[in-house]
């Protein structure tokens, strides 16, 4: 098997492309979003994915597309499972669906 770059997780991603250009702390994030800190120290961890609602926060906030981050989470959670699945996959055949 080929090797591969890791993945980022979101935690990665909000940190290094978001809070530490503007030097933002989770702490200020968390306040200025409404939501508790421990809820974006997980997410930094890596301990806790993006919800929808902390995905609309994040957006409104960082003035980002209200599905930026969780199209970024679920395409993350893409690339983990189908390497995971790899074998799996391969071994399904595709069905062709001929019209009636």
């Amino acid at each position: 098997m080929p090797k591969f770059i890791p993945t980022p997780t979101i935690g990665e991603i909000l940190k290094e492309e978001f809070m530490e250009p503007y030097n933002i702390s989770a702490y200020r994030l968390a306040k200025d979003i409404d939501v508790p800190v421990s809820r974006i120290q997980d997410i930094l961890k890596g301990k806790r994915k993006i919800t929808v609602d902390t995905s609309l926060r994040l957006a409104k906030y960082f003035g980002v597309s209200d599905s930026f981050f969780i199209n970024i989470q679920i395409e993350l959670e893409t690339r983990e499972l189908k390497k995971q699945l790899e074998d799996t996959l391969n071994n399904i055949n595709t069905h062709t669906f001929n019209p009636a």
